[in-house]
């Protein structure tokens, strides 16, 4: 069985909008994320689930996959 974690991005926070990618130390925010979840041994995948294109375009700069 594959397991695949999925992390909904989406660019429409209320409070801090633009959070996932907010760059203070030289990462967006959502790259911390998604090492985090490739570290998980259980997960065969990490896939960032997002309707923003820009969020994707960031994604694939990163190294990511984006759907």
């Amino acid at each position: 069985m594959k397991i695949v974690g999925i992390i909904p991005a989406r660019l429409q926070s209320s409070r801090l909008p633009r959070k996932l990618l907010l760059s203070v130390t030289g990462k967006p925010l959502l790259q911390y994320v998604w090492e985090t979840a490739c570290q998980c041994p259980e997960l065969h995948d990490v896939v960032i689930a997002t309707d923003s294109e820009e969020i994707a375009d960031v994604v694939v700069k990163f190294g990511g996959r984006a759907e």
